[in-house]
C-alpha cells in the first residue's frame, strides 16, 4: 500500500462520514424547522424520509454510471449535487417546491411550498449520496492491495459511524449560536471542500481504466501507477471482444443473478434491523421517561459501538474468513437487539446494551460491504454495489414503520424487539447460500488472482 493508496482510502472514509453527518443533521435540525414553519409530526416524517428515499434511487441509477463513466467522474459529480442539496436547502425559495406542490396536489396530498421545497432538495442530497456510496465502495477495493482489500473497504464502511457522531456533535453546538440552517450551511462547505481533494487527489481506477480502456486509458494507468511508485507499462492487456460487449445489465444475467439477489437479501434484512434501532431508539428512551437529550446521547452511543465494531472488524479481515466472521455478527446483532428489548429503563444499562447492538450491527454492514465489493467483478462492482444499496436502503425506509404498526397494535417493546431482530439472523442464513472466492481458501491464506 503507496502513500497514495492509503491517501484515497482515508478519502473514501471522509466521503461516506457524509452520509452519516448528514442524517444526522437533519435530526438536530429538525425540531427547529417544525417550531419555524409550525408543521406537524406527520409532515416532518415526510421530511425525514427524503432522503433515503433519494439514496435508494441515487444508489441504484447513479452506481451504474461510475461503472460507465469512470469513478472519478461520478464522484466528483455526487459531490456537486450533494453540495447543491445540502445549499439549497437552507433558501426554501420555492424553486423546486413549486414544482412538486402541485404535483402532490393531485394525489390530494396538499403540502406548503416551502415543505416540498425542503423535501425536494433532500430527494436531491440524498441521489448524491446513493451515487456516493456505491463508487466509494468500488474506489475503496480497487485501490488496495490483495491482502488489504477486507481492511480497506472495511475502514470505508466505518465512516459513517464516525460521520454520525461528530455530525451531531457539531450540530449540537451550531444549534447553540445558529438557527437550523447553520447546519447546512456547514454541511455543505465540508462537502464543497472535498470537490478539490478528490479532483486533484484521486486518479481514476486502474482496474476500471484496464477493463473499460477510453480514450487515453493507458496514460491514466500510467500516471496513476507512477504515483503510486508501481513500474509503468508499454501497453494495456487485450480485453476480448466478448469482455468488451459486457454491461452494468450482467448484474441481472445468468452468470451473476443469483449472487445479485443474496447479497441485496442480506443487506436489505440486516439494515432492517439497523434502521429500527437507529430510528427508534430516541423515542423509546424518552417513553421510558428520560428527556430527550438523553435519549440523544443513547443514539451518539450507537454509532460509537458501530465505529468501534466496524474498526475491530476490519482487522479481524485480516486473520478470519470473510464471510464466516459477517454472519457471526450478524447472529450476535439478533441478541443484542432482542436483549435490548429486556432492557429495564436504566440509561447506564441502556446506553450500554445500544453501544454493544451499534458495534454488532454496524461490523455487520461492514463486513457486508466488503462482501459485496468481493462478489462483483470490476465492471459491474458499482452497478452491483449500487443496486444492493439501493434496495437495502428501502430496508431502511420500511423498518420504522413495520416497528410503528407492530407497537401500535399492541405488542410490547420484548415483542417488537425480537420480530425486528430476525432481519439479522436473516441475513447470516442468506450469506450461508453465496459461494465466494474466499471459501475456496482457508483463512489467512492468499486470495487466488483472477482476471476480472
Amino acid at each position: 500500500m503507496s502513500t497514495l493508496q492509503i491517501f484515497v482510502v482515508a478519502v473514501t472514509i471522509a466521503l461516506n462520514a457524509l452520509d452519516g453527518f448528514d442524517v444526522m443533521s437533519i435530526s438536530f435540525a429538525s425540531p427547529g424547522i417544525a417550531t419555524e414553519w409550525g408543521i406537524n409530526r406527520a409532515a416532518l416524517g415526510i421530511v425525514l424520509s427524503m432522503e433515503l428515499i433519494g439514496m435508494a434511487f441515487g444508489s441504484i441509477l447513479l452506481g451504474g454510471l461510475a461503472d460507465r463513466i469512470g469513478r472519478r467522474p461520478t464522484m466528483l459529480m455526487c459531490l456537486v449535487v450533494m453540495t447543491l442539496g445540502m445549499f439549497m436547502v437552507t433558501t426554501s425559495n420555492g424553486v423546486l417546491g413549486s414544482i412538486l406542490a402541485p404535483i402532490l396536489a393531485l394525489f390530494g396530498q396538499n403540502v406548503d411550498v416551502r415543505l416540498a421545497d425542503l423535501s425536494g432538495w433532500r430527494v436531491v442530497t440524498g441521489l448524491g449520496i446513493g451515487g456516493m456510496l456505491a463508487a466509494i465502495n468500488a474506489v475503496a477495493s480497487e485501490f488496495s492491495s490483495e491482502k488489504r482489500k477486507h481492511l480497506n473497504v472495511s475502514l470505508m464502511s466505518i465512516g459513517y459511524p464516525i460521520g454520525a457522531v461528530l455530525g451531531g456533535l457539531v450540530a449540537a453546538e451550531l444549534l447553540e449560536t445558529g438557527n437550523w440552517r447553520s447546519v447546512f450551511y456547514f454541511g455543505s462547505a465540508v462537502t464543497a471542500v472535498l470537490i478539490p481533494v478528490v479532483y486533484f487527489g484521486v486518479p481514476e481506477s486502474v482496474h476500471w481504466l484496464t477493463r473499460k480502456q477510453p480514450a487515453g486509458a493507458l496514460q491514466g494507468v500510467n500516471h496513476a501507477m507512477a504515483r503510486m511508485g508501481h513500474a509503468t507499462v508499454s501497453a494495456l492487456p487485450t480485453i476480448p471482444p466478448e469482455a468488451r460487449g459486457k454491461s452494468a445489465g450482467d448484474i441481472f444475467g445468468p452468470a451473476m443473478l443469483v449472487t445479485t439477489a443474496l447479497v441485496t437479501a442480506s443487506y436489505f434484512f440486516h439494515i432492517t434491523t439497523f434502521y429500527y434501532l437507529i430510528k427508534w431508539v430516541p423515542k423509546l428512551v424518552v417513553d421510558m421517561g428520560f428527556a430527550a437529550s438523553s435519549a440523544a446521547g443513547v443514539l451518539v452511543w450507537v454509532n460509537v459501538g458501530g465505529a468501534t465494531g466496524g474498526g475491530l472488524f476490519a482487522l479481524l479481515t485480516q486473520r478470519f474468513n470473510l464471510k464466516t466472521l459477517t454472519m457471526g455478527v450478524l447472529l450476535l446483532s439478533t441478541v443484542t437487539i432482542i436483549v435490548f428489548g429486556y432492557t429495564p429503563a436504566d440509561l447506564q444499562r441502556l446506553s450500554m446494551i445500544c453501544a454493544l447492538a451499534g458495534f454488532c450491527i454496524n461490523a455487520g454492514i461492514v463486513g457486508l460491504y466488503a462482501i459485496i465489493a468481493q462478489a462483483f467483478p470490476t465492471h459491474v462492482r458499482a452497478s452491483g454495489t449500487g443496486f444492493a444499496i439501493g434496495v437495502g436502503r428501502g430496508g431502511s425506509v420500511l423498518a420504522p414503520i413495520l416497528a410503528g404498526f407492530l407497537f401500535t397494535a399492541g405488542f410490547s417493546l420484548p415483542s417488537v424487539s425480537f420480530a425486528m431482530a430476525a432481519g439479522s439472523t436473516l441475513a447470516a442464513c442468506t450469506l450461508l447460500m453465496l459461494k465466494l472466492e474466499s471459501d475456496k481458501a482457508p483463512a489467512g491464506a492468499a486470495r487466488p488472482q483472477t482476471a476480472r
